[in-house]
């Protein structure tokens, strides 16, 4: 190993005993399994937002984004505007009602376990259908960031990229492991500030070193005008309304990623839903934007260099290691891993806590203590963590094509679901059955299709497709029970 990996190397060890640091002291205030995976609803407005957006972002936001935006140019706007428009609805619609009504309905811990409680659904198939679907999707999800991890150490260190896979889930599962939703919580505020931070930097200083004095739109459209032109792909040829609607539909997606909505349940008090909203938008926004820019500098930089990429996905960790001094560098390649690790960690989490809490403590041994609940947890944590590595194990798996699935199937799975029992109180357990079960289910089935409207991404027909069930089953069958009414109704004037 070189001098210059040696002084990343340090910078690494150095960040993860931070990360571990923080761990340690979250293990210290988790005494049950309610501080284990919800923090004993405590997050103030900052650690609550930053840890939506890093545990949203993962490392698709410096790996997946730039890569895209590398390729296609202004194209990647309509993705990052669709995900700004969501992340403002998610926090504006949802969060309020998720943080009354997951403690009115009965303090629910997990989504699983809250549509339980909030249709009184005492078969329990919402909530094992609920965690069936979670632990499915969340293994393509976790995969996506071991992936990412084993490409940033495949890249910077030269080493083997299933070494480097292995290495990187260890790290992931260490801290999650000791102190659950806190360690998750306060670690992603730290690595949403760096994440920001690099992505902002990076491509300013990489205009800089570049040997013209051109503007960067400039630089771009010398190399190829249609990367500029958000209506066209980087060929010219003009984007169809399925490309741009499958785009922009990533927004829809917020409504149902378990990981950021334990963040609104777990946040302190409904009070600070406004500030916190505000950070995670300027966040999201900011962020993006720096991605993006990053792809559009790298795409320059390398063309002044006479250089070329084969993957377009490791840009940034191309440039960091050209422009800056190792320590710099260091700082900057752990802002991958920061966005790695902070989402991993909170798939890792929510998966856990689906096996833990809505199956081992609901269906097969409901006399289990708070000890004994946490314990099965982390050991879920560990099962959980080794499947998502045997699917990462493929180096030419995409990080964008992998988070795309996951983040689909959730979307669809839940967001109507969700969306429906926060606003409809005519809505029943078997309309939010059939809304999972469709919208889950449409999604691994229009993913395998390809072809004309089968183009179009699957999240959309999955949300359509599940709202119409809902809708449809919950009008053709019994009215929910006046207890169920009455709490809907309490919880909607309880919200200021």
């Amino acid at each position: 190993m070189n001098e210059s990996s040696s002084a990343i190397l340090i910078t690494f060890i150095a960040y993860l005993a931070l990360m571990l640091f923080i761990g340690f002291l979250a293990w210290k205030r988790t005494s049950n399994s309610e501080d284990y995976f919800l923090g004993g609803r405590t997050l103030g407005p900052w650690p609550a937002a930053l840890s939506a957006g890093a545990s949203d972002m993962s490392g698709w936001l410096l790996l997946g984004l730039p890569g895209y935006a590398f390729a296609a140019g202004f194209e990647a706007f309509w993705l990052a505007g669709g995900l700004l428009l969501g992340t403002w609805l998610n926090w504006l619609l949802m969060a309020k009602r998720l943080r009354v009504y997951s403690e009115a309905a009965g303090n629910s811990v997990t989504l699983p376990e809250f549509f339980t409680n909030r249709f009184r659904d005492h078969s329990k198939m919402l909530q094992v259908v609920s965690a069936f679907f979670i632990l499915l999707f969340f293994l393509f999800y976790t995969s996506s960031g071991l992936v990412a991890g084993g490409k940033l150490f495949e890249t910077v260190f030269g080493i083997d990229y299933s070494i480097a896979v292995i290495v990187g889930t260890l790290c992931i599962i260490s801290y999650t492991l000791f102190g659950g939703f806190l360690a998750v919580s306060w670690t992603d505020l730290i690595q949403g500030l760096l994440m920001a931070a690099a992505l902002l930097i990076v491509p300013i200083i990489a205009l800089q070193s570049g040997s013209s004095d051109q503007s960067l739109l400039t630089l771009v459209e010398n190399h190829n005008p249609h990367l500029l032109n958000p209506w066209s792909s980087a060929d010219g040829e003009a984007l169809t309304w399925i490309a741009i609607l499958s785009l922009v539909a990533w927004g829809f997606g917020y409504f149902g990623q378990p990981h950021i909505l334990a963040r609104f349940a777990g946040i302190r008090s409904q009070s600070d839903v406004p500030t916190a909203r505000r950070i995670a938008v300027i966040w999201s926004g900011l962020s993006m934007a720096g991605a993006i820019l990053v792809g559009l500098a790298g795409l320059t930089y390398l063309n002044d260099q006479g250089s070329a990429l084969a993957d377009g996905e490791t840009i940034f960790m191309v440039l960091v290691n050209a422009i800056f001094h190792p320590v710099i560098a260091g700082i900057l390649l752990a802002a991958i891993l920061a966005a790695i690790m902070s989402t991993a960690d909170s798939q890792l989490l929510v998966s856990s806590s689906a096996l833990a809490e809505d199956f081992y403590k609901d269906i097969l041994k409901k006399d289990a203590t708070s000890e004994q609940v946490m314990l099965v947890g982390r050991l879920a944590v560990i099962a959980i963590a080794l499947v998502a590595l045997f699917l990462a194990f493929d180096p030419d798996s995409s990080v964008l094509g992998l988070v795309s699935y996951a983040w689909a199937g959730f979307g669809a799975a839940f967001g109507p679901a969700l969306l429906f029992s926060m606003f409809w109180k005519r809505m029943n357990r078997f309309g939010a059955l059939a809304g999972i079960v469709v919208g889950g289910v449409t999604v691994v089935v229009w993913k395998q299709l390809s072809g004309g409207i089968y183009d179009l991404y699957e999240i959309v027909p999955g949300i359509l497709f599940a709202s119409v069930a809902i809708v449809i089953i919950s009008l053709i069958t019994k009215a929910p029970d006046e207890e169920i009414t009455k709490e809907f109704e309490l919880v909607k004037q309880t919200i200021s």
